[in-house]
């Protein structure tokens, strides 16, 4: 991420949204806003309004944070490999800014077999039918 967008995101997003967005921190199990939200409509990034996640592909994995089998459209979403904490994991960005996102697993339920595990305070919500 540019310093640029660092420095407008940092007046921009609370000190919890920039600490994920930005430094890629976790909010806590269960406690965002979006864990238990099944509304029709588009999950965007946090930092750049890019769409993410339709609300259809997204489920409850039991796991404290959204989860969904599926970005929205395929180059949305960025993977890295990240052995931060002494583990090997697949973080994922928002492809247009680099905001971190979260991490993506193999465990998901669905046919794609995969569980973007997000962060609520990367997410914003869009309701079905509220567009321009």
């Amino acid at each position: 991420m540019d310093e640029k967008l660092k420095k407008t995101l940092a007046e921009r997003l609370s000190p919890a949204e920039y600490e994920v967005v930005v430094n890629k921190g976790t909010e806590r199990p269960f406690t965002g806003k979006f864990n238990a939200h099944f509304e029709d409509g588009v999950y965007r990034c946090k930092a750049c309004s890019a769409p993410l996640f339709s609300a259809e592909s997204k489920f409850d994995a039991g796991c404290g944070w959204p989860s969904f089998d599926q970005g929205i459209a395929d180059g949305h979403i960025k993977e890295y490999k990240d052995s931060s904490h002494g583990m090997i994991r697949t973080e994922i960005t928002c492809a247009q800014c680099d905001a971190h996102l979260g991490h993506v697993f193999p465990d998901g339920p669905t046919d794609t077999g995969l569980r973007y595990c997000v962060n609520s305070l990367s997410l914003d919500f869009e309701e079905a039918g509220q567009s321009d």
